[in-house]
């Protein structure tokens, strides 16, 4: 379809988005947008962050009221005011950033607000029976009655689609569904998804991994700037073509050129050992100065583990790390910001940025000391400054320093997480999967952010689940399983086929 052709109404459609518009102070985040879904078919909604993407979803969920547009649910005319509405109506969202309940069990979690009841008392007999049900049409082999807590990202992943299909929904949103699984594990969302295609459901699918669209989908829309730009059937589309239509021109690389030159070594970890185990053992491994080194491994390999190790979050039974041949001790955060470790970590939504805090606040709070005098009395023109230089050389796309960073587009508070860390001036810039849930554009300029500090001679690490990441922005590559260092290779002499045999590697 021409990005110029308008959608036809049809009867065939089981959601009808028509021209909705939204607007915030000082932004028009969306701008008379269209999206049609048929039923049982995978509908791909694709655009670079700040695109419109997640507020067209939340007016369809009832958490944001569209100011101009009209939905239409299997015909009918809907104006959801609230997300309990919309799920009761057969709307479901699986959210990128997981909204859990830790401390509770599974089944809690899933029928949270709408417990089976036998009189006055909730049925736990019927919920686990009900849970398990689900768990069994889904595939999904986890225990109804374990402590979310003690759940990986991934399975509190399966966790939250099994609780959209719990509403027995018409209408699903997958918002990044496979950000935090593993290639085994995407296989298997995509033999769900393909369960619910097969029943009828609209699948409504967002995700910057192009690969992944054009093998799950049936119909893609690209999203810009607000707008609303091309709906096409997947199998007449290409990477290139897609990519072309979400930034409005052609990106014929998808990584900078890498023109940092490795050095001497900068960092020696030697017998790296966590205090608690099951964890990593007798991890050892050398960066050099100006060079960007990836870690990769399957989930549960402990890589995060490692960084957060190295950065005082972790305690260690044994193990000695030198910074510039000498020895340092980084026994919290703070010791590891003062021996000039940075670490940028996953779960950007709960260890990363302060939600209700504006974009000044998220930018300068790590650097904090450096805008206070003795007194401990905060300079705010220095503080204003700060922030500026994150927003001017992160290109973080916001109207004001006072705006909350919760109401950017998850790239652009990434940008923000990043400037954060680079105003502390470190000498190590540990990243761990920066770039999850963030557009090809966005990508881009952070791998060029990564690239340029190498090149003032830093050393980085970066964690990514995202093999051509790995080979297309790293110097050598780190793979770990099963909580050993499997292998070090050198991303120009290596292939996937390698890293995924070390990743496998039982040590």
């Amino acid at each position: 379809m021409d990005n110029n052709t308008e959608l036809k109404t049809g009867e065939n459609y089981i959601l009808e988005m028509i021209n909705i518009s939204k607007e915030f102070p000082g932004v028009k985040a969306l701008d008379k947008v269209q999206l049609k879904v048929r039923p049982g078919t995978v509908h791909a909604l694709m655009g670079e962050n700040g695109a419109g993407k997640s507020t067209l979803m939340k007016c369809l969920f009832g958490i944001y009221h569209a100011d101009e547009g009209e939905i239409y649910l299997e015909g009918k005319k809907v104006n959801f005011t609230s997300a309990k509405q919309a799920l009761d109506n057969g709307v479901s969202m699986v959210h990128q950033e997981l909204n859990q309940v830790r401390q509770r069990n599974i089944m809690d979690n899933i029928w949270l607000g709408r417990y089976p009841k036998s009189g006055f008392f909730i049925d736990e007999k019927k919920m686990y029976e009900d849970t398990k049900k689900i768990f069994e049409d889904l595939d999904i082999k986890l225990d109804p009655r374990e402590k979310v807590e003690k759940l990986s990202v991934s399975e509190m992943q399966m966790v939250e689609i099994a609780k959209a299909v719990s509403y027995n929904s018409k209408v699903i949103v997958m918002d990044e569904p496979t950000s935090s699984l593993t290639e085994k594990e995407v296989n298997h969302l995509f033999r769900i998804i393909n369960v619910l295609r097969e029943k009828g459901a609209g699948i409504i699918y967002i995700s910057h991994k192009m690969e992944e669209i054009l093998q799950i989908s049936d119909e893609v829309t690209v999203m810009r700037d607000g707008k609303w730009i091309a709906t096409n059937m997947a199998k007449e589309l290409t990477t290139d073509k897609i990519i072309s239509l979400m930034v409005g021109r052609d990106l014929t690389n998808r990584f900078p050129e890498k023109d940092n030159k490795p050095g001497e070594i900068i960092l020696k970890v030697e017998g790296l050992t966590a205090a608690y185990q099951p964890s990593f053992k007798d991890v050892s491994f050398e960066l050099r100065k100006g060079e960007i080194l990836g870690i990769s491994g399957l989930v549960g390999s402990k890589r995060t583990e490692v960084l957060e190790s190295l950065f005082g979050l972790r305690r260690l039974e044994s193990g000695v790390v030198y910074l510039h041949d000498k020895e340092v001790k980084n026994s919290s955060p703070k010791a590891a910001m003062k021996n000039g470790f940075s670490l940028v970590t996953e779960e950007r939504r709960t260890t990363g940025i302060f939600g209700i805090l504006n974009v000044g606040f998220n930018s300068i709070i790590a650097n904090i000391g450096e805008y206070t005098n003795r007194y401990g009395i905060v300079n705010d023109s220095k503080c204003k400054e700060g922030t500026k230089w994150v927003i001017d050389s992160m290109s973080v796309k916001t109207p004001s320093q006072k705006t909350l960073i919760g109401s950017l587009s998850g790239g652009n508070q990434q940008k923000v997480i990043l400037g954060r860390w680079l105003l502390t001036e470190p000498e190590i810039l540990m990243l761990d999967e920066p770039t999850r849930g963030i557009d090809v554009g966005a990508k881009y300029e952070i791998y060029q952010l990564m690239i340029d500090l190498a090149k003032k001679g830093k050393g980085v690490i970066i964690i990514s689940s995202e093999m051509p990441e790995l080979l297309g922005v790293t110097d050598r590559i780190l793979v770990m399983s099963n909580g050993h260092v499997s292998g070090i290779v050198e991303t120009s002499k290596t292939n996937q086929e390698e890293i995924l045999r070390l990743s496998a590697k039982y040590l």
